[in-house]
């Protein structure tokens, strides 16, 4: 998902876009999960890019778009870009150093 969302509409209120927008983040990330995965691949990973435009966009965590769109919403901002592409994702053993 490469999408720019427009937070203005004549007639819905602000409130009610953004949560039309965490509506289709949430629906469009259980719908890549549930796709099956490739052979050798352990899980789906999420390449996520935030910002104001495209250009200005910079790498996030998955679990981070909420706070995003929370920032976004406290600013009353117009419209912001999101990126969210599906990736495989391959489990790591922990080392003793890790634990």
């Amino acid at each position: 998902m490469k999408k720019t969302f427009k937070l203005t509409h004549p007639k819905i209120k602000y409130a009610r876009l953004v949560e039309a927008v965490r509506h289709d983040v949430k629906k469009y990330v259980k719908r890549e999960r549930n796709k099956a995965l490739p052979e050798g691949v352990d899980f789906w990973d999420f390449a996520c890019k935030f910002g104001d435009t495209e250009e200005t966009a910079e790498p996030i965590h998955l679990a981070e778009i909420g706070k995003c769109i929370d920032q976004v919403e406290r600013q009353q901002l117009e419209s912001f870009y999101l990126e969210i592409l599906a990736q495989p994702g391959y489990r790591t053993k922990k080392t003793k150093m890790d634990e």
